[in-house]
Order: C-alpha cells, then structure tokens, then sequence
C-alpha cells in the first residue's frame, strides 16, 4: 500500500498541511552530518587559524539561526517556536572531517526535523565558507535525521 503524500491536495498540487486539529506535543528531532576536508585545514580550524575568525563559534550561531527561519527557507514548513536548539561539533582527526549534530525541540502541533535538518547543513555550510580560502575541496556529506520523537508517528531512531 503507498503511502499518502501530505503535501500535496487530491489535484496533485502542493499545500500547507493543516495542522489545526492535531494536539499540541512534546517534539525532538537530532539531524547530523559532516564536512570531510584535507588534515591541513581540520588543524588550521582546530587551532583557531582561519582568517575568517571563530569557525565553529560562527557556525553554531548560523545553525540556530536557520534552524528559527527553516520555514523561510522551505516553503511549506511551518512557522514553531521552538524552546531549543544545540548545534555541536566533533572533530574526527582519523576521518578529517569534522561532524555537526543538531537538537531541536519544541511543545507544538508538528515535528522538528526539518528544523534540526537545516540547522545542521546551514552549520556546515557556514563552516566551508569560513574555510573556503584554505581549501575549496571540502565536502558536506552524509546529512541525515538520526532521531525524532513526537507526534503521530512516534519515535524514529536511525540505526547506524
């Protein structure tokens, strides 16, 4: 049996859905995923010696940040508050790369996922831009949800 699409009506066409009706629940969602890059540059961000100025510091305010405007960015999320958002880091010297993960939560009417899923590749994102002048073969990968709580669906938990 195929699932359902939400987003879209019976015409086929995109729409908002309507979360009017669902209760109001507790919502947790942890996205990770990687900027793999040469050692050089892992050690110049490490050691604080980007030009640009605090690496992961800029990053993790630009993963809050877009974890708070996802539905800007993504046309038919909607707009939560949410009551928290951590975006950490790990460097990972054997790999060279580095490793984001994000948590969001919120009490609402719809999960979080796409929230802690921007937060995550906004981060790396904004990790490449402050490093892009050392290294432009930097590589963002592997961006996924490893856990949600909440809702209808309950909890998802990816097995790695």
């Amino acid at each position: 049996m195929a699932q359902q699409l939400t987003h879209l009506d019976a015409q086929g066409q995109a729409r908002m859905v309507d979360v009017t009706p669902k209760p109001e629940t507790y919502r947790l969602a942890i996205a990770a995923g990687e900027v793999v890059m040469k050692p050089e540059t892992l050690r110049l961000i490490r050691e604080g010696n980007i030009k640009k100025g605090d690496v992961l510091g800029t990053a993790r305010i630009a993963g809050i940040m877009a974890a708070k405007r996802t539905h800007e960015l993504i046309p038919l999320c909607h707009p939560l508050l949410l009551t928290k958002i951590d975006v950490d880091f790990r460097f990972n010297e054997e790999d060279s790369k580095i490793e984001i993960q994000a948590l969001v939560k919120t009490r609402g009417q719809t999960g979080v996922e796409m929230e802690a899923l921007t937060a995550v590749s906004v981060a790396a994102l904004t990790i490449y831009d402050m490093a892009k002048a050392v290294e432009k073969t930097m590589r963002i990968e592997n961006i996924r949800l490893l856990r949600k709580e909440g809702g209808k669906s309950g909890t998802f938990i990816r097995a790695e």
